[in-house]
Parts: C-alpha cells; structure tokens; sequence
C-alpha cells in the first residue's frame, strides 16, 4: 500500500500566516502538521509516499526532504494549481497505479492514525473506503448518506441538510478510483471533486464503505481549529524536561522543555511546549501554550496559543488565544490587559 498527500492548498482561510508559510507546515504543538501525517504512514507500515505540492512546493521539500527521517521513500508530484482532489489524483496515476493507496489531506490532525482504518480495508477490500466523522456544521464539508456502513449518496458543501456525516480528510482506494477521477466534470466551484469521483463508483455499482472515526479529529483551515488542534495535541505529550529551569520558577502540570531552553523566575502552567533556545523570564505561560525555537518572552503571560520561531512578546499583559508567524515582535506601550493577535511572519505589533 501506498500513501499520497495533499499539500498543494494554499490556506487562503488562515491568511496572514499563509501569505509566507505553507499551511500544511505550520506548527501545532510544535511539530508541523503534516509531520503528524508522515508518523501515522509509518506506524500503518506504508513506506512509499507521495506528495502533491503547489506554490509552497520548495518551503515543503525543505521540511520533508526525501523521508528518510521517518524511513519513507518520499516522491513530489507538482500540480499546477489547487484544482480539486480528485485532480490531485488524476495527476498522481503513475504513482499510485497497482496498489491500494490512502489519501490524506495535508491540513489534517487525526489522533488515532491510519492503522485500523488500513487494516479494515485490507479486510474488507472494497474499491473506497471513507472516514467520517460527526460535525455540527456539515455544510462546511463533504457529508455522506449512509445505509449500514455502505455510502449511498455523497454531496459537496450542501446547502440544505441531509446529513451530518462528514468526510474526514482520509480515503482509501484502489484502481478503480482512477477510472472515476476522469469521468467526472468540473463542478460549479471550477473543482474536480472527490465527492463526485466516489458517488461515480456508487453509481457504477463499485464498492464504497464507510467507517466512523473513533477518536479526535480536526481539519485545521482556520484559526480557532489550529488552536483546537494545538490543544488537543499538548495534551497527549508528557513531561521532557531538558532545558534549564531555575530555583525561581515553577511547573504546574505536564511540560515539554527543549535543551538550551532557559526559564527563569516563570510560572508553566501545563500542558506546555517550549522550543530550544527560548527564553522565558518573569512570565506565566499556559496553559495550552507551544512557544516554538528562538523567542523571548518577558514580563508577559501566554495562554492557548501557538508562537512560531524567533518571537519576542515582551511586557504583555496576556496573550490568549493567538497565533504568532515567524519573527513576530509583540510588545507593551501603555495599556496591559488580554489580547488576541493573529499575525503573519515579521509583524512588529505595539499594544496601548
């Protein structure tokens, strides 16, 4: 089995941080996520990979390289633009031709893995199998009409409710997949979608089975679901504590401290992640704060937050609920006091 990944979108819904980062890059918890994505193909035992990149192409073969890190034998294949899924797949025919392959959407978190919904495929051997999962707000996805575990009827973004089922951002196909991707048109949003490709394959009598997800699961297209992500993710880590924490400082809860990170006369209220070579002094940090590589924060308080390399938060009454790009500086003039600040990479912010 193979595995292919979708990492050509470009995040327009989590502008300013993706007008300089890809979006399937940015960090929850300190890892980036598509990191998350690679770990879980490795523990289902996939080790062929393929990725669909776009204009971010170069930032995401930087990250990735050739897969060794997680002994995957990674191949890039270029789409020229965001076209929709099934035109990811459409392009991707060399790569996954012959085998049974998992799609999985690069901006996605999925707690429990791959493994158990691989192994039920290679059990069942239908020619898709879908994930979904319940959401209040079904007309943001994907949903799926369901009779048994069997799909009967899939609609893109429906306007009008007919299910709260939706798609999770992991598909299971065989070759027959192929056949659907180039029979279907373009939809009204200019897209080829895979919604149509799978209820082809209903259509055409080809097997197409449903499993529910079992644990967390979280499409990371906005601010608020990166922050939920980033919260969920902290708190399955444990204590690591190898940077240098002084007499002066207290630890209230689970930490992870990267070596040559340095805290001084704070409070880490947990679960937290701090990066190497940050340095915390006369602050409070969490919970549910991922301060990543580099930053400093002074006389400040950080909550549920995630806070990319190079930062600096200095003199902040609190910062809650915030997501920091890269090299962003955040400092007081006057007024303390709580604030929310999504920032893309090198904002310079004075609050008062």
């Amino acid at each position: 089995m193979r595995a292919l990944v979708l990492a050509g979108g470009e995040g327009s819904r989590l502008r300013p941080l993706t007008h300089t980062n890809a979006k399937q890059l940015i960090p929850v918890a300190n890892v980036p996520i598509l990191f998350y994505a690679l770990e879980h193909f490795r523990a289902a035992g996939i080790r062929e990979v393929g990725i669909v990149v776009g204009s971010t192409e170069a930032e995401i073969r930087a990250a990735v390289g050739d897969g060794s890190r997680w002994d995957l034998e990674v191949t890039y294949i270029p789409q020229e633009a965001p076209l929709g899924l099934a035109h990811a797949v459409r392009i991707s025919r060399d790569f996954v031709r012959g085998e049974p392959f998992v799609m999985y959407l690069g901006d996605n978190v999925l707690l429990e893995g791959v493994t158990d919904f691989v192994g039920a495929f290679e059990e069942h051997r239908p020619n898709a199998q879908i994930f979904l999962a319940q959401v209040p707000e079904p007309e943001r996805f994907g949903v799926a009409v369901l009779e048994g575990d069997r799909v009967v009827k899939l609609v893109e973004k429906p306007k009008q409710h007919i299910s709260d089922l939706a798609l999770v951002g992991v598909y299971l196909f065989d070759d027959s997949v192929l056949e659907a991707v180039d029979a279907i048109q373009p939809s009204a949003r200019g897209e080829l979608e895979i919604t149509d490709a799978i209820q082809w394959l209903i259509d055409n009598d080809r097997a197409v089975r449903a499993q529910m997800v079992t644990g967390w699961w979280k499409d990371t297209g906005r601010p608020d679901d990166l922050l939920e992500a980033n919260r969920m993710l902290l708190a399955q880590q444990g204590d690591d504590l190898q940077g240098e924490v002084d007499e002066g400082s207290t630890i209230v809860g689970t930490a992870t401290i990267a070596a040559g990170a340095r805290i001084v006369r704070s409070t880490l209220r947990g679960p937290v992640t701090i990066g190497a070579g940050t340095l915390v002094e006369d602050s409070v940090i969490g919970p549910d704060a991922a301060i990543l590589t580099g930053c400093v924060v002074r006389n400040s308080e950080v909550t549920d937050s995630v806070v990319m390399e190079e930062c600096v938060i200095e003199g902040v009454g609190t910062l809650t609920g915030s997501i920091l790009g890269k090299g962003v500086e955040v400092r007081r003039s006057s007024e303390r006091g709580a604030h929310r600040i999504i920032a893309g990479d090198q904002g310079q912010i004075e609050l008062g």
